[in-house]
């Protein structure tokens, strides 16, 4: 996809004419993409900042899972390196602040996309945003309440049969269960993706339809990189909501281009309503006078 696509869209939301000396600079939409990025990274900083004074909070939170498999509230993680609770702290806040500065970071987003916004506009960026930011959590806390779990049992009991020591570590437990979850959610904005583009008119049903079967080869790939470990099973268990996401994405597809395919008929026909209107009221004007000799 290219930015120029994209700073192309932001000139027609903006209602600029198609002339050259009304188009804005490349250049100062790189200006607005730059202060998008500033207060991104403010906000998401701040949230870290945030995740970082609670770390003690978010490990115990962490580990919910794991008690709930070994049954035993008291069992703990090991560490091999002196210097363990305090870099894992760091990377525990820069994904709780990420959780935490989402529906932020959508709306700046958004606000950088959809330029110049009407009032009845700005009314819809809000839901719009909260949307996303559901679809979001619920990714969020569909793996870590429920496919957690029974990843995790599955891969213990999986180890017990290689007889293996199933002794994991707090920093590959800590990584394993931040990626599955945050892999999930941003897994679930995949409608929120689609939506954009095709807004954009940078997809569209027809298109969607026909890729389906590169895109279950896709998912299947993108499933293998995001999911942490390379078993079947955690596999599965990433591009089965990924393929269904996919699925559901193709029909928000045909319903976007049905609703504005009707709004653009419909407007079609209230201006030929009016031009006609106009024509009628011209033909009840009287005559022009002669001109004079």
């Amino acid at each position: 996809m290219n930015i120029r696509n994209i700073f192309r869209f932001r000139e027609r939301t903006a209602g600029r004419s198609a002339e050259p000396e009304a188009v804005k600079p490349f250049l100062a939409h790189l200006e607005d993409l730059r202060w998008m990025l500033i207060k991104m990274a403010i906000v998401l900083s701040a949230a870290m900042i945030l995740g970082f004074v609670f770390r003690e909070e978010l490990m115990a939170f962490l580990q919910q899972p794991l008690h709930r498999v070994s049954g035993d509230p008291s069992k703990g993680l090991k560490s091999l390196n002196p210097a363990d609770s305090f870099t894992i702290s760091f990377s525990l806040a820069f994904y709780a602040g990420l959780v935490v500065s989402f529906p932020f970071l959508l709306f700046f987003f958004a606000q950088f996309v959809l330029p110049a916004l009407t009032q009845r506009e700005k009314k819809y960026i809000y839901p719009a945003v909260a949307i996303g930011f559901g679809l979001f959590m619920t990714g969020v806390i569909l793996a870590f309440y429920y496919v957690l779990p029974m990843t995790l049992k599955f891969l213990a009991a999986d180890a017990i049969k290689m007889h293996i020591v199933a002794d994991w570590t707090v920093r590959e437990y800590s990584s394993f269960v931040t990626q599955f979850t945050l892999g999930f959610g941003l897994s679930f904005e995949l409608p929120v993706v689609v939506l954009a583009l095709v807004k954009m008119g940078l997809l569209s049903y027809a298109t969607l339809s026909r890729s389906r079967s590169y895109a279950l080869i896709l998912i299947l790939f993108l499933a293998a990189i995001i999911a942490p470990t390379p078993d079947l099973f955690t596999w599965g268990a990433m591009s089965a909501p990924l393929l269904v996401l996919y699925e559901s994405c193709i029909w928000i597809a045909w319903y976007i281009e049905r609703r504005d395919r009707k709004r653009e008929l419909a407007e079609a026909e209230q201006r030929a309503r009016e031009d006609r209107e106009r024509d009628e009221r011209r033909k009840l004007l009287p005559p022009p006078p002669p001109p004079e000799e």
